[in-house]
């Protein structure tokens, strides 16, 4: 369990670094929507060759809890955050998404489930970290954040949230990987409709190679490799302790953002 802890810690904060590169050449919704497509094909496949086709079966009830899944972290998720992303800079997406045990620690209160007096604390603490990062930022001229996708990584973190609150209550494959497997399909085909109704169109020879990797990238360790440990964990451990993962991922994404893409670093992002 530590194991796949520490993968949604690293790879993930990686994954927001990946994104950005991605969205700067492609169009966002239809990146991510075969991203999560490819992968859960590719999960697929090697499942049936491992067990065979029968080991992919599942109840028109199961499939139905993984496509509400895909709606809610794919698409509403992952897909929302690709969007804010053009215009917000990935170590402040990380920071934002941060606001996600907040979420968590609400839905569990609405369903007296009562988190423990140091949980309560240590998400408002980390909420008023995203807000000043907020208040702070918009005031600075070298890092603006913009409202309108700041908004944005704030609903994709709720959506985010209340999808993982209700993995456990839901009806599921009882294979993690399984599961994974058609909630990736699920949400990445969704995920690419929604960006078809929108109007975005791929234009595969003009992407660089550049864009190319990190969507690859993207598919495997961020994908494949991430996302099915942090399904994994969902059915293993207290939501509380999974949801640390949205502390530690800003400090990859902003190390490496402003390694990589020399994303400014201000005294507003580091007290955030």
């Amino acid at each position: 369990m530590a194991i796949a802890l520490l993968t949604v810690y690293v790879v993930w904060g990686s994954t927001y670094l990946g994104i950005r590169v991605v969205v700067a050449e492609a169009p966002p919704l239809l990146a991510m929507g075969t991203r999560f497509a490819m992968a859960g094909v590719l999960l697929g496949l090697l499942l049936m060759l491992r067990g065979g086709w029968r080991r992919l079966l599942v109840t028109r009830r199961q499939l139905l809890s993984c496509a509400f899944l895909g709606l809610m972290l794919p698409l509403l998720g992952n897909g929302v955050v690709s969007i804010a992303e053009q215009d917000v800079p990935s170590g402040i997406a990380a920071l934002l998404v941060a606001t996600t045990p907040l979420t968590i620690t609400v839905f569990r209160a609405l369903a007296r489930d009562r988190p423990s007096r140091w949980t309560v604390l240590g998400v408002l603490v980390g909420f008023a970290g995203v807000g000043f990062l907020v208040l702070a930022g918009r005031g600075s001229t070298d890092a603006e954040i913009p409202l309108g996708p700041t908004l944005l990584v704030l609903v994709a973190a709720t959506c985010w949230g209340f999808g993982s609150w209700m993995q456990p209550r839901l009806e599921l494959p009882e294979d993690p990987f399984v599961m994974t497997s058609w909630e990736m399909l699920a949400g990445g085909l969704m995920t690419v409709a929604t960006g078809a109704v929108l109007g975005e169109r791929l234009d595969l020879a003009s992407y660089s190679t550049k864009a190319w990797v990190a969507w690859a990238y993207l598919i495997v360790f961020g994908s494949m490799v991430a996302f099915t440990a942090y399904v994994w964990v969902l059915g293993r451990a207290p939501i509380s302790l999974v949801a640390t993962y949205a502390y530690v991922n800003p400090v990859v994404a902003v190390f490496l953002g402003a390694l990589l893409l020399d994303e400014p670093v201000t005294v507003a992002i580091l007290v955030g």
